[in-house]
């Protein structure tokens, strides 16, 4: 590889459009086969499993061929601690939010489906999870942090992951507003606290899993009939409409709660990174070695 090449690909723009095009063209062409020829719901399941799997072996491998670096954001090392501890606290978040409504008479349980209908959504969760965090919090997050710094990086991917969900069903501007403050912050901290991506891949499989498999709630417009019949009463504002519960004031304030949290202890790990000005003008006097 020559110089101008490498100048090249060290431009986080060409990073970031090299590593999603790693992860979505094979997830593509995989995916494309099981819509084509896959028809068994079981089959369909698994399916999406190994399109988790096959983002995750793409983004190892785009940062080893591009970036030539060990892949330290998917230590196997610290996975099973951090990724616990993720679907714990994605799972208390949600609960927390459900059992705030159901005080207030807005949450209602009418009956059970059985523990079988929370298969239907565990697998799905699964996939948005990790394909969501690899490219929102791996990708985007990640490369543009080491050029501008946390905090801006904070609010570029945290913008553009509420954007994302303006195309789902029941979606409006205020509902992505939502979505960017209070999921993008959250998890975004939450990789800034790791500085790998097992933590906010587990608060994100497990609060779209709680949400539709357990409470049965609506999962960012897309309804999901999980283990609880249940029914939601109200204003929108308190409701979350047919967007769901993470539109919710109270979904909104816990989980905005829970990610200052987490920024406040990445903060005092020393973990928020300069703005590459601010680097280089510290490195200049001497503050930087």
């Amino acid at each position: 590889m020559n110089d101008k090449t490498a100048r090249v690909l060290r431009f986080p723009l060409v990073r970031i459009i090299l590593a999603i095009l790693a992860v979505a063209a094979p997830f593509a062409l995989v995916s494309t086969a099981l819509n084509l020829f896959v028809t068994d719901k079981f089959l369909r399941r698994l399916g999406a499993l190994l399109l988790a799997a096959i983002v995750l072996v793409a983004y190892r491998a785009y940062v080893r061929l591009v970036e030539k670096r060990a892949v330290t954001e998917l230590s196997r090392h610290h996975a099973m601690r951090e990724l616990a501890a993720g679907l714990a606290l994605g799972a208390l978040l949600l609960s927390v939010s459900i059992g705030i409504l159901a005080a207030l008479g807005v949450y209602q349980v009418t009956g059970n489906n059985g523990w079988r209908a929370m298969l239907a959504i565990l697998y799905g969760a699964i996939l948005s999870g990790v394909l969501e965090e690899v490219v929102v919090r791996g990708v985007i997050f990640r490369i543009v942090e080491q050029s501008l710094g946390s905090w801006i990086s904070l609010a570029i991917s945290a913008l553009l992951f509420g954007a994302a969900h303006l195309a789902n069903h029941g979606a409006t501007l205020l509902n992505a507003g939502a979505i960017s403050i209070e999921a993008g912050v959250l998890l975004a901290a939450a990789y800034m606290v790791t500085r790998r991506l097992w933590f906010c891949i587990g608060i994100h499989i497990a609060w779209n899993f709680t949400q539709g498999g357990i409470f049965s709630g609506a999962v960012s417009g897309g309804v999901s009939h999980g283990l609880l019949q249940a029914k939601l009463v109200g204003p929108e504002w308190l409701t979350g409409g047919e967007f769901g519960v993470e539109a919710s004031v109270v979904a909104f304030a816990v989980c905005t709660i829970a990610g200052v949290l987490l920024l406040a202890i990445a903060l005092r790990k020393g973990e928020i990174i300069r703005p590459f000005w601010s680097r280089d003008s510290a490195q200049a006097r001497g503050e930087i070695k």
